[in-house]
């Protein structure tokens, strides 16, 4: 069933793989937008595992077994390298964190997520947020996804998510932007945004992808019904990201035009 998914996402993949975006981050300034939009995916990433932590491992006192323990291993495992990972520096941090000291290196406004994500900490509701935030339609309708199939609560929805349109899909995309951008800017100048792709390039390719696609065979089992929802949630995660991509296309192309105007 696995094969058979893949190969029907196989378009939009394509599409992910070969995305004009790449090519159009030539600057600075173009990196920067990028960076705005992304750090967005970045963030909501964690929130995808942490509904699986929740739904598939014990987080919960008292404590007692739960699930498949090659489940709990992956889930756990992942936690610990996304939340407490080993930075450029040799020091312990999220790959949020990772990617916002990335963002400033490069000089790109942490502005709009800071202040998303100081509502979150307030407690607000995370719908709210979005819809009253003047971010772009794109962004939202990332996060909009994201939560949406969160609160759904089922886990064979949440793994899909996270592993076709996450965990599956990072090598190979990771590869093309880092592939593309880096002709445009001097090693030292990427330093850290190298860092942070470079290591989920590493950490979900060799051990954390193949271990998504068993997490979701252990789920789904030979329940068809479940193997039709969750190919239907991978497409959907995957035209939210060629929208998240579109919209930061199109927010560079309007700078790039306004830039050439002026």
């Amino acid at each position: 069933m696995i094969k058979d998914i893949n190969k029907a996402l196989k378009p939009q993949v394509e599409t992910l793989l070969n995305h004009s975006l790449y090519s159009k981050v030539r600057s600075p300034k173009e990196l920067q937008v990028f960076m705005e939009h992304h750090v967005f995916a970045v963030w909501d990433f964690m929130s995808l595992l942490k509904a699986l932590q929740q739904n598939l491992t014990k987080t919960t006192n008292p404590w007692f077994p739960v699930g498949n323990p090659e489940t709990r291993y992956l889930i756990n495992e992942i936690v610990l390298a996304e939340e407490t990972d080993v930075n450029f520096y040799g020091k312990h941090q999220s790959h949020y964190e990772m990617y916002i000291d990335a963002m400033e290196k490069a000089g790109a406004n942490t502005t709009k997520i800071h202040s998303f994500l100081d509502q979150v900490i307030h407690g607000t509701d995370i719908y709210l947020i979005i819809a009253a935030s003047d971010l772009p339609w794109s962004i939202k309708q990332f996060l909009k996804f994201t939560f949406e199939t969160i609160s759904e609560g089922k886990p064979h929805k949440i793994a899909s998510a996270f592993t076709f349109g996450r965990e599956g899909l990072i090598p190979g995309m990771f590869t093309s932007i880092i592939g593309n951008i880096q002709k445009n800017f001097p090693e030292k100048d990427l330093q850290l945004f190298k860092y942070y792709f470079d290591r989920h390039i590493e950490l979900d390719d060799d051990e954390h992808g193949p271990m998504a696609f068993e997490m979701i065979e252990h789920l789904c089992g030979k329940d068809t019904d479940k193997w039709q929802e969750v190919e239907t949630i991978a497409k959907q995660a995957l035209d939210a990201r060629i929208e998240l991509w579109d919209g930061i296309e199109r927010e560079i192309e309007l700078l790039t035009n306004t830039t050439a105007n002026s």
